[in-house]
């Protein structure tokens, strides 16, 4: 890849990245509040049968909440602001995270091709990995401090710790390890994004295939490629994530020292 090229996508790789941290923060936040450890639980009813006199007894019982009830909770007890919780170290280290990644990515390549079958699934999956390798190194005490600052839960009106106040209660708390806080488990999700490019460039091999098979114009061809690519990408990272996402559940507690 030439170098204009290069920088090239790596700006569009930042632009994208910045304009999709902001889009998605609300849907990361509960996200994250779903699958922290601490989350409140609510009271249910539950049946206890076997009472000395026979009869059934109703007795409360806890259930995890879900997705609406934790929207409505956020919204009414944290204000619509706590939905944005994180944003700050997002775009920090959004654009930089895309250009180490991007940059690892199409250098492995390059060496890659040199080593297995050019442009192989083997290829994709092996830059896909040491590329997010790299990138998580590096950028884990920037994703440490934001999932750390989208579970603070105040009520609405309370202050909340910025991004310098927090990395700065956890160097004071847990030193410099605490920044590396889930890295390892981290490494274990390097496989969502194997698996995710694998799927991706497979499609996109498919949709190059088929450009050049229809007899579209060159306008009609411009919107399907975006659409195709936009499809492919999102299926990729729909099945990337469906099979990798027990790497979740077991990073977030990590990061919030609990185990």
């Amino acid at each position: 890849m030439a170098q204009k090229d290069t920088l090239l996508h790596l700006f569009a790789g930042g632009c994208g990245g910045t304009v999709g941290a902001i889009m998605t923060c609300p849907l990361e936040v509960l996200k994250t509040r779903l699958q922290s450890s601490g989350l409140t639980l609510r009271p249910v009813f539950q049946v206890q049968l076997g009472t000395f006199n026979g009869a059934g007894v109703i007795r409360p019982g806890p259930v995890t909440p879900g997705l609406l009830q934790v929207l409505r909770s956020i919204l009414e007890k944290e204000g619509p602001k706590s939905l944005f919780r994180g944003l700050g170290p997002n775009l920090v280290g959004v654009a930089p995270s895309r250009a180490i990644y991007f940059a690892a990515y199409s250098k492995s390549k390059e060496t890659f091709n040199g080593i297995f079958v050019p442009n192989s699934g083997i290829v994709h999956m092996s830059s896909a990995g040491f590329a997010a390798f790299v990138t998580n190194s590096l950028m884990n005490p920037i994703w440490m401090v934001k999932t750390r600052m989208q579970l603070e839960r105040k009520a609405c009106g309370e202050k909340k710790m910025n991004a310098l106040q927090c990395a700065r209660y956890v160097y004071k708390t847990e030193g410099m390890r605490g920044f590396y806080r889930g890295l390892t488990a981290s490494y274990a999700g390097i496989s969502e994004t194997m698996i995710c490019f694998l799927i991706y460039e497979t499609l996109k091999k498919y949709l190059v295939r088929s450009r050049f098979t229809t007899p579209d114009t060159d306008t009609e061809k411009g919107a399907s490629d975006f659409l195709g690519l936009m499809v492919a990408a999102a299926f990729a990272k729909g099945c990337a994530s469906c099979i990798a996402y027990p790497h979740g559940r077991l990073l977030l507690p990590v990061s919030q020292g609990k185990v």
